[in-house]
């Protein structure tokens, strides 16, 4: 009876105070969405667990408005505000919190591209499109007299019109009761002595487009040129149906350079052309013509040719236990993990330079070896990369990703030598399969802000061991330009590489370089072979060269 009291006394003791504090943390468990599909996708979801958001790239035949969720995959026991999976309306970004200890915001989103079209004979340029207003407005050349003296604004050819998604949309143009468009005369001619409304239907839903075709004295001009270090970019407009083409030459010179026709792209009365063969930093003079009309000349200056600081990798230093890619302080470029290999001990560099294992050719003394191994508690990928090692926290490392850069290089060249093994560290990050460890070397261009990606000015993005949102990310929205080369078997001893390198736009100014080379892609996640060995030499950018624009 007294034990029994005793130990009534003590749960109250226990309980009173639970009521006055609690000391007991709750763990740090962070709520993401890890996967998600859905119906009617044009390629995989986009998730940014950094920013807590999901894009769904929708088909252009996908309802906006009624977006099938079919699988949902979140922080195992995690809860969702509100039901993710089902049908949902995207028009507008929907907003989930995830929450386990805390709450963790997450939005979704969809992105839908619809590409319209309405082209009429004669036209000049491009179609200026309103999509707030529902409006598209084509400028011709003619007005009844001149190059089509028979027509006018109320005798247009329409050569192509559409204004919804293929296959879905029906058509009606009310005035002259014109059902579908596909299946008209294409000689028919449409009167724009004012404008021509269009009605559309799809989904359910009905849309009013406003076109108008105006007339424009301009029958050719040249809208842009972005001058490269040895390349160029002409985009010009023009009459649609007529020759259409570039010249250019050196400001100093008399004679100009016709662009070959097979050089130059054209859309209607759009039309673009990559010029090459440029000499860095000197003045030029570029005109669009089209039929016997030429455009004002534009003057464009190339830019510089930089080289690669120490891109022959033949300054090395050591500091203490570290072997380090440079001299010193002020011509440090490019950097490794050694800083946090190395803490244990000299044996542990990862990163090294060898003098006995060269490629053929080279004029060099030295090549840097990157080799992954197990460093007591860690696997440690051999690396070396554009940037600085920042500091080493407990187990784990920052790392600071990025130099100065203002130029655009069209390919990345050099030399490796890869050698791998079964993958025998680590588990592979989620989605990922492989058996064999794999190498990668990648360059990035960027407009990276220290603000949001926590380096400093001069290297800009911090990746942090620990944290697996600040790995680097290629499709971020900063990354202007991206090229790869992976490694998955070895090479026949030392080859030459090329990188090409694709821009999103050819008016993209950089403002830092990434280059990153790794014996072990998922290094990051402390995933590899540890008898993993790259060997890298000779590395120099290309300024010239069909360049793709686009995505990668």
């Amino acid at each position: 009876m007294k034990r029994t009291a005793i130990y009534l006394c003590m749960a109250w003791a226990l309980a009173a105070a639970g009521c006055l504090h609690n000391d007991i943390p709750y763990p740090v468990v962070e709520c993401r969405i890890e996967s998600i599909e859905a119906e009617g996708l044009s390629g995989a979801a986009v998730i940014d667990a950094a920013a807590g958001t999901v894009t769904l790239p929708l088909l252009e035949t996908t309802d906006i408005r009624n977006v099938r969720i079919t699988r949902a995959a979140i922080t195992d026991k995690a809860q969702a505000s509100h039901e993710i999976e089902g049908t949902h309306d995207l028009s507008n970004p929907l907003h989930v919190v995830l929450s386990l200890y805390a709450d963790y915001p997450w939005t979704i989103s969809a992105e839908q591209n619809i590409p319209r079209q309405f082209a009429v004979e004669g036209q000049v340029g491009v179609t200026e499109w309103d999509f707030a207003l529902r409006t598209a407005t084509a400028y011709v050349g003619y007005e009844g007299s001149g190059d089509m003296p028979e027509y006018g604004p109320s005798k247009v050819r329409v050569q192509s019109l559409k204004l919804g998604p293929a296959g879905i949309t029906r058509m009606n143009v009310p005035a002259e009761g014109i059902d579908d468009f596909e299946e008209r005369d294409p000689e028919q001619e449409w009167n724009f002595s004012s404008y021509r409304n269009v009605n559309i239907e799809f989904h359910g839903r009905e849309e009013q487009w406003t076109l108008y075709v105006r007339y424009t004295d301009t029958k050719v001009v040249l809208r842009r040129v972005d001058g490269w270090t040895r390349t160029a970019w002409f985009y010009g407009e023009g009459l649609s149906g007529t020759t259409l083409g570039f010249r250019y030459r050196r400001a100093d010179e008399e004679a100009w350079t016709e662009v070959p026709s097979s050089d130059i792209t054209v859309d209607g009365g759009s039309f673009t052309a990559q010029i090459h063969g440029l000499e860095p930093e000197t003045d030029y003079e570029a005109v669009a013509w089209s039929g016997s009309d030429d455009s004002a000349v534009t003057a464009f200056r190339t830019e510089a040719e930089m080289p690669l600081p120490n891109g022959d990798f033949e300054n090395w230093s050591q500091q203490g236990n570290v072997i380090c890619p440079y001299l010193g302080p002020s011509d440090k470029f490019w950097d490794s993990g050694n800083w946090g290999a190395t803490t244990l001990g000299p044996e542990y560099n990862i990163t090294t330079n060898v003098t006995n294992d060269l490629h053929s050719g080279t004029s060099g003394r030295t090549a840097a070896r990157m080799a992954s191994r197990w460093v007591v508690m860690k696997f440690a990928a051999g690396n070396i990369f554009t940037g600085e090692y920042f500091k080493t926290e407990g187990t784990h490392g920052r790392v600071n990703f990025g130099r100065r850069f203002t130029l655009h290089p069209a390919a990345l060249r050099g030399w490796a030598k890869f050698d791998n093994g079964k993958i025998n560290r680590g588990e592979l990050p989620k989605g990922v399969t492989a058996e064999y460890d794999e190498g990668q070397i990648y360059i990035a261009l960027g407009t990276w802000k220290a603000a949001d990606f926590g380096g400093s000015d001069e290297s800009p993005v911090q990746v942090y061991s620990k944290d697996e949102k600040t790995f680097f990310d290629k499709n971020k929205p900063e990354v202007v330009a991206y090229g790869e080369k992976i490694y998955r078997q070895p090479t026949d001893g030392w080859e030459p590489f090329e990188i090409p390198i694709t821009w999103k736009s050819s008016d993209a100014v950089p403002t830092h370089i990434i280059i990153v080379c790794s014996a072990s892609r998922w290094g990051d996640y402390f995933v590899g072979c540890d008898s993993n060995v790259m060997l890298v030499d000779d590395f120099e950018l290309l300024w010239d060269g069909k360049v793709e624009i686009g995505k990668w």
